[in-house]
């Protein structure tokens, strides 16, 4: 029988070493649900009580259907409109767009030939679009072979867009961003976003200063990963994060005619920075915030990911250059990982549907309220470890 409406979560104050204390949450409602700046995010739902031990550790919610039942009833409406797709909407869009942009590339470094103003700034604007179409739009779904329905080509398309155009290890990519974040979304110490912390940076600083050096820090930290990687692909690893990076150098002296080397870089980082803040606050705002949960005692494939992902508005800028996966239809990704962006936005009005119809959350909020949240709730949000959510059962 369906779950009782207006039953929510509930979180105690249990921390992730462990450590109890009787009082509420701080900076919200006991159940987890409260938004300073009025967000209409919900991570109301009905409540849930702990089921029988399960293998994997999860927990059912008492009277409603089994996880199971609910996740292959949508699964196969969703088959439905795959099936009946063409090739076009289940790949041709993504790759036209991902296409579109290497187009733009030539036009782009000769734009900063010019030495007016105008120009020169839509030669920045262009290289940067371009950057991180490739790199984020083009990395992520290559990382779920959303790109092709060949393995073989899948890891070409993933060494090309991670490797040659982020200057990331796609092994170390591949397995932290689809085995750890997609296998235990917001899963302490598993897959709780918490790499995206930096606890000892001030909100500010974090916010809107520290996304400027993740052109520097990516290949840093991409080094650093290749110690857990064979020696071949290792070795194949640097010599595609030099070779797109010196192309890029090579091609701001050699063809936008840039007369030093430190003029050069300095342009590199601009464009490969220009995007860099909403990058960030995407990866926190979707997740961080939500509710959390230990490995034992976790919900359902269907449940968490409603109760642990959220959608941001669509957004033209942000829907070309990251996808729509990542912004508009993140709840619909995590659900079904292995589709493309076009595929996710097509399957969006059944997904949100289902979960509404079968009283699950399904959490939306807007960009300016997600910032303004985490800056009235930076230190609880991204400094001090997060609650764990606890599962109550109806009273």
């Amino acid at each position: 029988m369906p779950l009782e409406d207006g039953d929510t979560v509930r979180r105690r104050g249990q921390r992730a070493n462990g450590e109890v204390s009787g009082a509420p949450h701080p900076g919200g409602a006991e159940d987890g649900t409260a938004d300073p700046a009025g967000s209409r995010t919900e991570v109301t739902a009905e409540e849930w009580e702990p089921g029988p031990a399960l293998g994997d550790g999860d927990v059912t919610p008492r009277g409603a259907p089994q996880e199971e039942a609910l996740m292959t009833e949508l699964s196969e409406l969703v088959q439905k409109v795959v099936k009946s797709s063409s090739w076009w909407d289940r790949h041709g869009v993504d790759i036209s767009i991902l296409a579109c942009s290497l187009l733009l590339l030539p036009a782009g470094f000769l734009c900063l030939q010019s030495a007016q103003a105008i120009p020169f700034l839509v030669g920045v604007l262009t290289l940067g679009m371009v950057h991180h179409t490739l790199t984020v739009k083009g990395s992520h779904l290559a990382s779920h072979n959303a790109l092709t329905e060949s393995k073989s080509w899948g890891k070409v398309w993933a060494i090309f867009f991670i490797e040659l155009c982020s200057a990331f290890t796609a092994e170390q990519a591949t397995y932290n961003h689809v085995k750890l974040h997609h296998g235990y979304t917001n899963i302490i110490g598993l897959g709780d976003s918490s790499t995206w912390k930096l606890p000892f940076l001030n909100r500010y600083v974090y916010m809107f200063v520290a996304p400027l050096a993740v052109p520097i820090i990516t290949p840093l930290v991409a080094l650093d990963l290749l110690r857990n990687v064979k020696w071949k692909a290792a070795l194949r690893t640097l010599c595609c994060m030099f070779l797109g990076l010196y192309c890029h150098y090579w091609l701001l002296l050699h063809v936008s005619g840039f007369q030093s080397p430190w003029s050069a870089l300095l342009c590199m980082l601009l464009t490969r920075s220009l995007l860099a803040h909403p990058y960030i606050h995407v990866n926190i705002f979707q997740h961080i915030g939500l509710p959390m949960f230990a490995a034992d005692r976790k919900p359902k494939r269907i449940h968490l990911m409603s109760l642990s992902v959220l959608n941001l508005p669509r957004n033209a800028l942000l829907d070309w250059s990251f996808g729509h996966s990542l912004i508009s239809c993140h709840v619909e990704h995590h659900l079904f990982p292995s589709l493309s962006d076009n595929m996710c936005l097509k399957i969006k009005p059944i997904v949100s549907q289902y979960l509404k119809q079968k009283k699950l959350p399904y959490n939306e909020d807007t960009y300016t309220s997600r910032l303004w949240l985490f800056l009235q709730r930076y230190e609880e949000l991204m400094v001090h470890a997060p609650p764990i959510t606890e599962l109550v059962g109806i009273q």
